[in-house]
């Protein structure tokens, strides 16, 4: 791993997901279990969160801090796009420290989430 490393995966939303993720969190308002008037379920905004947790899970990234912006909704139906790019990376105290920002797009090239995390890789 290195400053300015991109990692990227994708992910469809399904109203599945949606209400699975509304159980487990108990996040069940009323746009999570019943559609708008164009018969879309919106996603709630941590499960969109868990793309960039999902990347940072396959680094066994520690988390310390996290910041997320959610700047347009997510559908089930939707396929988001995260990239996130390594933007610090030192030793320090026998940790390595990691730094990062992402940016989450659907499938319309529409950014949906940003943000950044601050934290460490797991041993």
């Amino acid at each position: 791993m290195n400053v300015g490393d991109i990692i990227t995966w994708q992910r469809l939303f399904t109203e599945e997901d949606i209400r699975l993720f509304g159980k487990l969190s108990g996040d069940e308002g009323i746009h999570h279990i019943q559609t708008d008037e164009q018969g879309r379920l919106m996603a709630q905004g941590l499960l969109t969160a868990t793309l960039p947790t999902k990347i940072g899970g396959d680094l066994n990234f520690i988390a310390r801090e996290m910041t997320f912006r959610f700047l347009r909704p997510v559908y089930a139906g939707d396929t988001i796009e995260c990239k996130v790019t390594i933007t610090d990376l030192h030793e320090e105290r026998g940790l390595v420290n990691v730094s990062s920002r992402w940016q989450c797009r659907n499938q319309r090239g529409k950014e949906v989430m940003n943000g950044h995390a601050a934290g460490i890789i797991g041993q």
